[in-house]
C-alpha cells in the first residue's frame, strides 16, 4: 500500500515590505511522503514571495511535469514557473521557455555546489536563482506544525517569520536576476 501525504493546513499573515502587499491566506498544502519539511516551508516561503492572484500549488513530486507553483494568466499563458530545490539544467532550460519567468530557490546544503555546477549554464538562460541558508530552513522546520498559524515579515533580502512554536530570521541570497 503506497503512502498517503500528509495534509497541513496554514494560515498566513504575510506583510511584504519590498512589494507593499500585506495579505491573509488559508494554504492547504499536502507534503509528498518523501518531502521533507524544509522543503515543503521553502515552497511557503516561496508562495509568499510571490503571491498573487493566479498563483497556486501544483502537484510538486508527485508531477515531475510540474513545477513546485505556477501563475497563469487569464488567457491561460504560463507566467511564473517557480521551483524548488536543485533541478536539472534541462528542466532549469525547459521552465524559461514555456514561462514568461522562471526561478529557483534553492536552499539545503548541497545548493552552493550545485550552484557552482551549474552557475555557467544557467546564467545563458533567463532565470532567477535564490538561495536560502540551510540552517535557518532548518530552524523554520522546527517551528512548524500540521495546524498553524503564520507570521511572515519580508524586509529586503530577510524573512521574519514567527508561529505559536517559536520564531526565525531567513535570509535569500539572489545568486542570478534577470529583472
Amino acid at each position: 500500500m503506497a503512502l498517503k501525504p500528509t495534509i497541513y493546513k496554514l494560515q498566513v499573515s504575510l506583510s511584504d515590505l519590498n512589494r507593499d502587499v500585506y495579505d491573509s491566506f488559508n494554504l492547504t498544502l499536502a507534503r509528498h511522503p518523501s518531502e521533507t519539511m524544509e522543503r515543503m516551508m521553502v515552497r511557503v516561503l516561496g508562495f509568499c514571495l510571490n503571491s498573487g492572484d493566479q498563483l497556486v500549488f501544483c502537484k510538486g513530486l508527485s508531477d515531475t511535469e510540474e513545477p513546485d507553483l505556477w501563475s497563469h494568466s487569464l488567457d491561460g499563458n504560463l507566467q511564473l514557473w517557480i521551483d524548488v530545490g536543485e533541478p536539472s539544467s534541462e528542466r532549469i532550460k525547459k521552465s524559461s521557455r514555456i514561462a514568461q519567468n522562471a526561478k529557483i530557490y534553492c536552499f539545503n546544503s548541497k545548493a552552493p555546489t550545485w550552484w557552482q555546477q551549474n552557475r555557467t549554464q544557467l546564467e545563458e538562460l533567463p532565470v532567477d536563482v535564490y538561495l536560502f541558508n540551510w540552517q535557518q530552513v532548518q530552524a523554520l522546520a522546527k517551528i512548524c506544525d500540521r495546524g498553524m498559524e503564520l507570521s511572515i515579515t519580508v524586509s529586503g533580502d530577510s524573512l521574519f517569520v514567527a508561529s505559536e512554536l517559536g520564531e526565525c530570521e531567513l535570509f535569500v541570497e539572489s545568486l542570478q536576476d534577470n529583472s
